[in-house]
């Protein structure tokens, strides 16, 4: 990798990981978007789990820690997997694919981290089902702002590639037989 184009990647995943410490409704963050899109253009693939992890915890650094900590990492690095699958696939269709996937692996892991790890719901069925339908609401503004902040952060380097060019990535040369 290009090391202005390094040096651009880990300026937005900087930036918009700062944009988590400004006021925001609750779960419209960059963490998901930025998890993803390391993945899909850091080369280095410890780069991209190291980056957008290291961003989420210098603002947890911040905004303090919990019993879901590591459910809330574990969720954002397999969201960094979701992101190797983006790699040679960067439009439109599968970052919007890989976005919503990523949401819902979210929605799916924490919440049900909320239901284990914390007493607020019993350790029932029910209680996991309540669980689930007391953060639907969260989903919907974990949902826009994974989109949101995927379009900026795809978007902002699809647009710096096209205005300068030294930034994209070469193509891996493939030899034919």
């Amino acid at each position: 990798m290009n090391k202005h184009r390094l040096t651009v990647l880990i300026g937005m995943v900087l930036a918009a990981a700062m944009s988590r410490l400004a006021p925001h409704p609750p779960n419209f963050t960059p963490v998901a978007a930025l998890a993803l899109f390391g993945g899909a253009n850091f080369a280095d693939k410890r780069t991209a789990f190291l980056i957008p992890l290291v961003a989420l915890l210098l603002s947890d650094l911040l905004l303090g820690f919990s019993r879901l900590t590591p459910v809330v990492y574990g969720s954002f690095a397999l969201i960094v997997c979701l992101g190797f699958w983006l790699r040679r696939r960067c439009t439109f269709g599968p970052i919007t694919a890989a976005t919503l996937s990523g949401a819902v692996v979210f929605f799916i892991l924490t919440n049900l981290g909320v239901w284990a790890l914390t007493p607020l719901y019993p350790r029932t069925l029910n209680g996991l089902a309540e669980c689930y339908i007391a953060a639907i609401p969260f989903f919907r503004n974990t949902l826009a702002g994974d989109l949101v902040y995927s379009a900026l952060l795809f978007g902002g380097l699809a647009l710096a590639e096209k205005r300068w060019p030294p930034l994209a990535e070469a193509a891996p040369i493939v030899a034919s037989s």
